[in-house]
């Protein structure tokens, strides 16, 4: 009788395995959790939106994890996402997850990495460097941690001079260097009525391309104020 009842618990144990695999098994062909499409729903959101304002930029987005003892009700008409502009413009963004079938909602958040293809530099340079295509690459570049103006084109700072050190890798920005540095030889363009009249100049300032710098006019010995051209060359209109 004893070896009857021992086999009978044999069985039972054997029966009582198989319903635990089944149910695990039916838990992981279920799906995802409602806690697991917010989180989802939430990423893509932020995604779809931030791409929409910054296109020429890589996003990427890490959900904070819901806590599970928060009860969630499902949503037929779907979850609907929403985030602020103001939190749009910070590294973590919260999020209000609503259902329009009832008056349930919750916050969660997400933190945001937004990276941008950017001209580095390719090796460390001393100042006075002249940057050429040989001391420059592109990377992609976390733009959160950029203070100034960057580039992404690298023949856009061909014949620019930095103007302190610099180490290797790091984003060129407009602060460190000058097309135009102060002391320079330059030459003074001037346009009228679609005439141009040359003379010779001195830098008085420094400045890139685009800025409006100070100019001594080398034979008058007045200053001008005209825009940077390229390393050689200031534009004035008359």
């Amino acid at each position: 009788m004893k070896r009857k009842y021992t086999h009978i618990g044999l069985k039972s144990i054997k029966y009582l395995t198989l319903i635990c695999l089944s149910l695990i098994s039916l838990t992981s062909i279920a799906g995802p959790t409602l806690h697991e499409q917010i989180e989802k729903g939430a990423e893509q959101y932020l995604k779809n939106v931030l791409l929409n304002v910054d296109a020429d930029t890589s996003i990427d987005v890490e959900i904070v994890k819901i806590d599970d003892r928060i009860k969630i009700p499902r949503c037929p008409s779907g979850y609907e996402y929403h985030a602020s502009e103001e939190s749009l413009r910070q590294s973590y963004v919260s999020v209000r997850v609503s259902c329009g079938n009832n008056d349930w909602y919750l916050f969660t958040s997400g933190q945001v990495t937004k990276t941008k293809e950017i001209v580095i530099t390719h090796g460390a340079l001393s100042p006075g460097t002249v940057l050429t295509a040989s001391n420059l690459t592109v990377a992609n570049v976390d733009i959160r941690r950029l203070r100034h103006t960057a580039y992404s084109e690298v023949d856009d700072l061909i014949g620019a001079r930095i103007k302190r050190r610099v180490a290797n890798g790091q984003a060129i920005q407009a602060n460190m260097l000058c097309f135009v540095c102060k002391g320079d030889r330059i030459t003074i363009t001037a346009e009228v009525s679609g005439m141009e009249v040359k003379t010779a100049g001195i830098a008085q300032q420094d400045g890139v391309i685009g800025d409006n710098v100070k100019v001594l006019n080398a034979s008058s010995q007045k200053a001008i104020i005209a825009r940077v051209a390229s390393p050689e060359e200031v534009v004035i209109h008359l």
